[in-house]
């Protein structure tokens, strides 16, 4: 699911976080914020470059997010998160460990 904090000032700018905890088991979280009401997609690939999830896939308002992802039905292993929303385009590694 996808939470925006309430109160929270409005981004500058797009950024991508480190996920917390990293490495993971199950689940971790993903921070993000967009600094203007774009359309976003959060994606996840394995070490090949496979996409193996959606995390987020739509329209967002100006603010930050936040994104659980629960890695259960997943083999252990490093994997990336990337961020798309406009021209804005950055991804992360993580790490799932069983």
């Amino acid at each position: 699911s996808v939470t925006q904090p309430r109160n929270a000032k409005q981004p500058d700018e797009i950024q991508l976080y480190q996920n917390y905890p990293n490495p993971f088991n199950p689940t971790t979280t993903i921070r993000y914020s967009i600094p203007e009401k774009n359309h976003v997609l959060l994606k996840v690939f394995n070490l090949l470059g496979k996409e193996v999830a959606i995390l987020v896939d739509g329209v967002q308002s100006t603010g930050e997010y936040t994104v659980r992802f629960d890695g259960s039905g997943f083999a252990s292993g490093v994997y990336f998160y990337k961020l798309e929303s406009g021209n804005f385009q950055k991804m992360r590694k993580f790490t799932l460990i069983r």
